[in-house]
């Protein structure tokens, strides 16, 4: 029931219809929380709006209802293989039969929620500016969410009850680009002096092994930080409070189930449907 009225929500009335057209046309149950997981999970709303060769499927649903369909279809499809494709490098793939892990993660709906907000969150992204004092005086640095090393200069300018939302968002940026945009975070993305910066905000013992690894490991390892941090501070109260405890420690099963995601259904149309610059 809570995370039905998580995705309630989340949809337009648009998105309402959209579901009602998808399912029985004599059973009003596109607002109802009890049913709402079940009509995104049909088969029927996926062939609707991904099957028209040519028609861009935001056409005709907001961000939010194509990647929620797209993530619940991605969990049956790994419940339905024996392998699959595993990243391992930038335009590598090799075969993993290992999808158990993939499967667990899938399986909570919660999480299933957690991702499809994810994705859906990047299809616009903030940027602004905020200053900082320097030897030289006040200076103005510019921050983008797309931007490890400037979302964590801004939460260290930030009170303390402050930060919390700041690093939930490196977290999810930390996994977006891991999981959407594997081969960009693990060659292009970090250079080499913002790489000194996020090895810094490490814990002690990754950033010993920081100067060994790739940008993904890279990332991972600020995701889970930057979850655990955020988690801490959440409302103990809430659902999500307990999903970013989950993520954090099972940052590399949630990334995996992105690339499988994106190999399958995101790649051709990732870059127009994202805000990625």
């Amino acid at each position: 029931m809570v995370v039905g009225q998580l995705y309630l929500e989340h949809l337009a009335d648009a998105d309402l219809a959209v579901l009602a057209a998808a399912g029985d046309p004599d059973a009003a149950t596109e607002r109802d929380p009890r049913r709402i997981e079940a009509l995104i999970d049909s088969p029927a709303l996926f062939r609707r709006l991904f099957s028209t060769p040519g028609r861009d499927p935001l056409l005709q649903g907001s961000p939010f209802l194509l990647f929620a369909v797209l993530v619940h279809r991605a969990i049956r499809d790994l419940g339905q293989t024996s392998f699959v494709e595993e990243w391992v490098g930038p335009r590598q793939r090799v075969p993993v039969f290992d999808v158990s892990g993939l499967r667990e993660f899938g399986a909570d709906p919660m999480r299933r929620f957690f991702l499809a907000e994810l994705l859906a969150s990047y299809t616009q992204v903030a940027s602004g500016s905020f200053l900082v004092q320097t030897r030289r005086g006040w200076r103005r640095r510019h921050f983008s969410e797309l931007d490890p090393v400037r979302l964590i200069e801004l939460a260290e300018l930030l009170p303390g009850t402050e930060r919390a939302s700041v690093y939930r968002r490196l977290g999810d940026l930390s996994l977006f680009l891991t999981g959407v945009f594997p081969d960009y975070a693990a060659e292009r993305l970090v250079v080499e002096r913002e790489r000194r910066r996020l090895e810094r905000a490490l814990a002690a013992p990754d950033r010993e092994d920081a100067e060994r690894r790739d940008g993904i490991w890279l990332l991972e390892s600020l995701g889970r930080r930057a979850y655990q941090i955020a988690q801490h501070a959440a409302d103990r109260r809430s659902a999500m409070t307990a999903v970013l405890a989950e993520v954090s420690q099972n940052f590399a099963a949630a990334r995996r189930v992105l690339n499988f995601m994106t190999d399958r259904y995101l790649f051709p149309l990732r870059r127009q449907w994202f805000a990625t610059g």
